[in-house]
């Protein structure tokens, strides 16, 4: 019998949902300039409410994980998508700091489980040995979502009022939702799409005959055991790195191109395509290479650690021209670079949680997605303070570079997946 490939449609819409999430996340960078003008916001105010969103994130993202171990990816992910759409149409009916704030606040707890339920779907739906791959196939919409929706949203921008604009991000985020409820489900065994030849393959590499979700809440140890966990807790910092490098470019990076170099807003659009389909590129390309090593070496301290520790290295040394040049060439470089590299080893974090803890990859990942859910508050609030008090933002990006070098050697030197990983 020939196996079916229902997982790839999975897969897919693993693919579109992180697309528009994206989007609908970033899309406020580009419309915060005129929410400033209209709204009487000044550059501190516009902080807060860029990192509202991580606020929000990080209850949900943790609580999402134990959730989508709980409850499964389809029932969590539904709901969060119904949660997250409302919270964009609130945006767009914004009449002041408070109302923009608690819509961000909103989208970043409705957003929160997006990436715990990712995880669990793929420890589900996918064998462990093209997990990294399929992982980066979904975790590429996150730089692709950007490339793209930076000229998506300057163009609406452009043509109606910021208000309409997020009206219509409204209407595509609320599509993708009977999709995901009627195609998805929890247990493969269980889609009426899978046959008996691609439920073997799913179950391929791992112990015993089936691979089902625990349906219940982690027991305090396991918790314990996650976060004493030694690769798991470098894991969980050099995401955070990953994700001040990540938040810091998607709130602020429309900003500085108009501040700096005087860009307008059509041009913002295009110059910040580059780094974001350089990212896609490498998130693509590394994920791909991540299992590949995993295949020809059989060690996950060469496929997961070297790739990690190397991305955040070159990342570190990318931005240090950009803080330190005027030169709109250098900067676009130096930006696409960092970018690329910070982004590259992405599905390697996530198939950390998956090699190391594979009963509770969910939780985990809730566990890491708390530090990122924290750098997205903490990049753009501390970069609005900087510019507050400086204007410049080159003490933003030597900051930045400090943590890569600090997730570099933490990663060097205690990041050791095969020997801390539990039975599956």
């Amino acid at each position: 019998m020939r196996a079916t490939r229902f997982h790839m449609v999975v897969i897919f819409l693993l693919f579109a949902v992180t697309v528009v999430n994206y989007i609908d996340r970033a899309a406020i960078s580009y419309a915060i300039p005129l929410m400033e003008q209209e709204l009487g916001l000044s550059k501190g105010d516009a902080g807060i409410i860029l990192g509202a969103f991580g606020l929000g994130y990080a209850v949900t993202t943790l609580l999402g994980g134990f959730a989508v171990d709980r409850y499964g990816a389809r029932v969590v992910l539904t709901i969060a998508a119904l949660l997250w759409s409302f919270s964009i149409g609130l945006t767009g009916a914004a009449t002041g700091f408070l109302t923009l704030y608690l819509a961000r606040t909103l989208l970043g707890v409705s957003e929160g489980p997006n990436f715990p339920a990712l995880a669990g779907a793929v420890s589900h739906w996918l064998p462990p040995q093209e997990q990294a791959t399929a992982l980066g196939y979904a975790l590429v919409s996150v730089p692709l979502a950007l490339a793209i929706g930076g000229p998506i949203v300057t163009q609406l921008l452009s043509v109606m009022d910021w208000r309409w604009a997020f009206g219509v991000l409204f209407a595509v985020s609320i599509a993708w939702v009977p999709l995901w409820f009627l195609l998805f489900r929890d247990d493969p065994a269980q889609s009426r799409h899978v046959n008996a030849a691609e439920l073997e393959h799913i179950r391929a590499g791992r112990e015993g005959t089936a691979h089902h979700a625990a349906r219940e809440w982690p027991a305090a140890a396991e918790i314990r055991a996650l976060l004493t966990n030694r690769t798991l807790l470098v894991n969980y910092w050099a995401f955070f790195v990953f994700g001040y490098f990540l938040f810091f470019f998607m709130t602020w990076l429309p900003s500085y191109l108009h501040q700096a170099y005087g860009l307008n807003l059509a041009q913002v659009g295009v110059f910040t395509v580059l780094p974001w389909l350089a990212a896609a590129v490498a998130l693509w390309a590394l994920g791909r290479w991540s299992d590949h090593l995993l295949k020809v070496t059989g060690r996950l301290r060469v496929a997961r650690s070297y790739l990690i520790a190397g991305t955040q290295f070159v990342a570190a040394l990318a931005v240090v021209p950009v803080a330190l040049s005027d030169n709109l060439a250098v900067a676009i470089a130096g930006i696409t670079v960092a970018v690329a590299a910070s982004m590259g080893a992405n599905a390697a974090y996530y198939a950390v949680n998956v090699d190391v803890a594979p009963k509770r990859a969910a939780t985990a990942l809730g566990i890491m997605d708390f530090g990122f859910a924290l750098s997205g508050f903490a990049a753009p609030v501390i970069t609005g303070w900087v510019l507050g008090l400086r204007g410049s933002f080159a003490d933003g990006f030597l900051l930045m570079t400090g943590l890569a070098l600090s997730s570099v050697v933490l990663v060097l030197a205690f990041h050791h997946p095969d020997a801390d990983r539990k039975p599956a």
